[in-house]
C-alpha cells in the first residue's frame, strides 16, 4: 500500500519538521501518537520517513484548524489503522457541528431582531385599535389573567408552544405561575369568599414566571436557575414577593433561551447579556455577530482544506 511514495526517497525527521516549522521531537511524537504511520528503522535504530509520512503530516496539520487537535488525531489514527469508515464518521460529525453552529447563529440573530420594540401604531388608527388588550398594561408585557397565559412578545422560532400544563410544580411555583389573586370575604357573612381582580392600575407591570416559562417552553425552575447565574434579573412584587419579568427581563430570557439551545454555557451567555445591558440595547452586538460569522466562515474553509489534504493522503496510501 502506498508503494509509489514508500519506495525510493528516504527522509529524516528534520526533513519533515522543517517544512512546517516543527521540532524533530514533535514529528517523533506524532508518529508515536499514531498520527503518522510507523517509520522503518535503520540497523542503527534511526527512523527513515518517506513522502507518505510527509503527506500524513500535511493532512494532520490541515485537519487541526477545522476539527481541533483531538479530532484530527482520531481521524489520522483511524486512517492509519485501516478504519476509513470511522475517519469519515468523525469528519461528518465536525461538519454537522458547524452546521448546528450556523443554525444557532441564525437563531440568535432572529431573536435579536425580534427583541426590537414593535413599531408604534400610526396616528388615527382608532381608539379600539390602540386600546390595550385585556390583562395587559400599556407599554408593558402581558399580565396574568383568567385562562391561558398570553404570549410574551413576538413568538420565537422555538417550535410549538407547550400546553399550559407544564408538569408538577411546587406550591410556590404554582402561585407564581398564575400571579396573585386577592380575595375578600362576603360582606353578608353568607356564602364563599369571592375572588376580586385588582384594577389595571394596581396590577404589576410585566409578566410572571409561569407564563414566561410556558412561552419559552421551559420549566419555571430553569428561569430560577438563570436568575441565579445572572442571566435574568426579575424584580419582586412588593405585595406578594412574586417574580415579575419586565420587558428587559423578557428580552434577556429569550436571548438566553436561544443560546442555551445552541449548547452555549451559562458563563458565555451571561457575558453576552451583560454586554447588551451595558450598551443599553442590541446595536453594539453587530460587531460581535459579524465576528461570529467570520469565525464560522474560517472554520468552514479550514474543513475544506483539511478534506483536500486528507483525500490526497488516502490516495497516496492506495
Amino acid at each position: 500500500m502506498g508503494r509509489n511514495l514508500q519506495s525510493g526517497l528516504r527522509l529524516r525527521p528534520v526533513d519533515l519538521a522543517r517544512e512546517h516549522g516543527l521540532s524533530t521531537q514533535a514529528v517523533r511524537n506524532y508518529e508515536e501518537a499514531g498520527i503518522l504511520p510507523a517509520a522503518a528503522r535503520t540497523p542503527h535504530g534511526y527512523r527513515g520517513y518517506t513522502p507518505l509520512h510527509a503527506a500524513a503530516l500535511r493532512a494532520f496539520l490541515a485537519l487541526v484548524p477545522g476539527h481541533g487537535h483531538a479530532t484530527a488525531t482520531a481521524i489520522m489514527r483511524a486512517v492509519n489503522e485501516g478504519a476509513a469508515e470511522e475517519a469519515f464518521r468523525l469528519v461528518d460529525e465536525s461538519h454537522a457541528q458547524l452546521l448546528d453552529d450556523r443554525r444557532t447563529l441564525r437563531a440568535v440573530e432572529t431573536a435579536l431582531r425580534d427583541l426590537d420594540p414593535a413599531p408604534a401604531r400610526p396616528p388615527g388608527a382608532g381608539a379600539r385599535a390602540n386600546a390595550p388588550a385585556r390583562g395587559s398594561v400599556p407599554g408593558a408585557g402581558p399580565v396574568p389573567a383568567e385562562g391561558p397565559a398570553p404570549a410574551v412578545g413576538r413568538a420565537l422560532a422555538v417550535g410549538p408552544t407547550p400546553s399550559p400544563s407544564v408538569g408538577p410544580m411546587s406550591a410556590a411555583g404554582s402561585a407564581e405561575a398564575v400571579g396573585p389573586v386577592p380575595t375578600v370575604g362576603s360582606t353578608s357573612g353568607v356564602g364563599p369568599a369571592k375572588a376580586v381582580r385588582p384594577s389595571p392600575a394596581a396590577r404589576p407591570v410585566g409578566t410572571f414566571i409561569g407564563p414566561l416559562a410556558r412561552q419559552l417552553g421551559i420549566r419555571p425552575a430553569t428561569l430560577r436557575a438563570w436568575e441565579d447565574a445572572g442571566l435574568v434579573r426579575p424584580r419582586r412584587d412588593p405585595r406578594t414577593g412574586y417574580r415579575v419579568y419586565e420587558e428587559a427581563d423578557v428580552r434577556d430570557a429569550r436571548l438566553a433561551h436561544q443560546l442555551r439551545r445552541g449548547g452555549h454555557p451559562l458563563e458565555q451567555i451571561a457575558t453576552l447579556i451583560a454586554q447588551v445591558r451595558a450598551a443599553g440595547g442590541l446595536e453594539p452586538l453587530a460587531a460581535t455577530l459579524a465576528d461570529w460569522h467570520g469565525r464560522l466562515t474560517t472554520r468552514g474553509r479550514a474543513l475544506l482544506a483539511g478534506a483536500a489534504e486528507l483525500e490526497a493522503y488516502l490516495r497516496a496510501r492506495g
